[in-house]
C-alpha cells in the first residue's frame, strides 16, 4: 500500500487550514528571487550557516552527535573524522552538498536513493545502499523504559517492489497535476517512512529527500535556512503527525491532513525565517551582525555567548562580544555575570537602561 495507489490522495480532504498554508508558501515562493537578489555575501553566510545547522541536526536528531566545534570543521572539510559518529556526520554533508549543487541532473529514481544511502555511509565499514535484507519495526521507548512498537512497517521481502510502486504512482500524480506538489512532496516523504526501506538511516533519508525534492518543484528555502534543524526544534509534532497519519496505513484508511499540516507548517516557518533574515539586510550593520542581532531576538529566556556562537558558526567570537557590549550599551540588554559562562539576557521595554 501506498497513498498514491488508486488516487487515494486525491480523495483526502483538504482543510482550509492546509488551504491557507499552501497560499503562504507560494507568496514566499514568489518572492524567491527578491530575496536572492540580496546581499551576495550575505546569502553566503546563510548558506554556510544552514549547512552546518542541517549536518549537526538531523544526525542528532537519531542520536548521532560530536562537538560542535568538530562539526563545524568536518562541514568544512578542515578536517578528517575520528570515530564513526563523525565518519556519518561526514557522510551526510556529502549527499547534502551533492543535492545543493547537482540536484537539477539527478533523476529522482530507486537507484538514486540506493546511491545516496550508500553515500551516507561511504567513510564508514557499514555496508549500506542496499534495500533492507531483514525486518525492522519503529519503536519508542516509554517513561518506564519500556520498547513499545510503534509502527510496523513494509516486510524486507516487499520493500523492492513497495518503493518501484511508490516511485510510479508517485510521477503519475505529479503528471495529472491534479494536488499541489507540496502536498505530494509530504505524500511521497510520509510514504517512504512508512515502507522504512533501509535498516538504518531511514530518516536523514527521508529529510534528505525533503530537500531535493523541494528543489525538483522550484522550493528553495533549503539552500538557506537548515529544515533538520526546524524539524528538531519541533520533534514531538514530527513524531506525533507520524503516528496520527500512519494509523491504519496498511490498509489504506488512514488520513494524511495531520502529517500535511505538520510538513507544511514546518516549511512555511523556514520560508518566514528566511523572509526576516534577509530582510535584516537593509539595515545598515553588516550581515553577520544583523545575523547575530536576529537570532538574540528570538532567545526567549536568559543565554550565553557559547549558545548564541552555535547558532552563528560562521561568526568570530570577537565579533560576537562586540556585538553583545554594544548592545549592553545601548540599553537592549544586561550581563548578569562576569567571564565567559556569564549568562545575557534581553531588557524589557521600560527596563532602566543600567549601563
Amino acid at each position: 500500500m501506498n497513498s498514491f495507489e488508486n488516487q487515494f490522495i486525491e480523495k483526502q480532504q483538504i482543510t482550509h487550514n492546509i488551504l491557507q498554508i499552501l497560499g503562504e508558501i507560494r507568496e514566499f515562493k514568489g518572492k524567491q528571487d527578491l530575496f536572492k537578489n540580496q546581499s551576495p555575501q550575505t546569502l553566503k553566510n546563510l548558506i554556510e550557516i544552514a549547512t552546518i545547522q542541517s549536518v549537526e541536526s538531523s544526525n542528532r536528531i537519531e542520536g548521532i552527535t560530536a562537538p560542535h566545534e568538530r562539526i563545524v570543521e568536518l562541514v568544512q572539510e578542515k578536517t578528517s573524522a575520528r570515530n564513526r559518529s563523525e565518519e556519518e556526520i561526514m557522510g551526510y554533508r556529502s549527499i547534502l552538498n551533492t543535492i545543493h549543487q547537482n540536484h537539477q541532473h539527478i533523476p529522482f529514481t530507486p537507484n538514486i536513493i540506493q546511491q545516496f544511502h550508500g553515500e551516507m555511509y561511504k567513510f564508514t565499514s557499514v555496508r549500506a545502499g542496499k534495500w533492507k535484507t531483514s525486518d525492522n519495526t519503529i519503536e519508542e521507548v516509554s517513561k518506564s523504559g519500556e520498547r513499545i512498537i510503534r509502527f510496523q512497517p513494509v516486510t524486507a521481502y516487499l520493500t523492492p517492489q513497495a518503493m518501484d510502486s511508490l516511485h510510479l504512482e508517485f510521477k503519475q500524480a505529479a503528471e495529472r497535476g491534479t494536488v499541489d506538489p507540496l502536498l505530494l512532496i509530504a505524500t511521497y516523504i510520509f510514504d517512504f517512512l512508512c515502507i522504512h526501506p533501509f535498516i538504518d538511516g531511514n530518516g536523514r533519508m527521508s529529510r534528505l529527500l525533503t530537500l531535493y525534492l523541494l528543489y525538483d518543484f522550484g522550493y528553495e528555502v533549503g539552500r538557506y535556512i537548515s529544515l533538520e534543524k526546524v524539524i528538531e526544534e519541533n520533534k514531538e509534532s514530527y513524531y506525533e503527525s507520524l503516528q496520527k497519519s500512519s494509523k491504519n496505513w496498511h490498509e489504506g484508511k488512514h488520513s494524511l491532513q495531520p502529517w500535511w499540516e505538520y510538513f507544511l507548517g514546518t516549511l512555511r516557518h523556514a520560508y518566514r525565517l528566511f523572509e526576516k533574515r534577509v530582510g535584516l539586510i537593509a539595515e545598515t550593520r553588516g550581515s553577520k551582525t544583523a545575523l547575530v542581532l536576529d537570532i538574540v531576538s528570538h532567545f526567549q529566556g536568559e543565554f550565553s555567548i557559547q549558545e548564541l556562537q552555535e547558532l552563528c558558526p560562521t561568526v568570530g567570537i570577537d565579533l560576537i562580544r562586540r556585538i553583545l557590549r554594544e548592545e549592553k550599551i545601548a540599553g537592549h540588554l544586561e550581563c548578569l555575570g562576569r567571564g565567559p559562562f556569564a549568562k545575557w539576557k534581553r531588557k524589557k521595554k521600560g527596563d532602566h537602561n543600567t549601563a
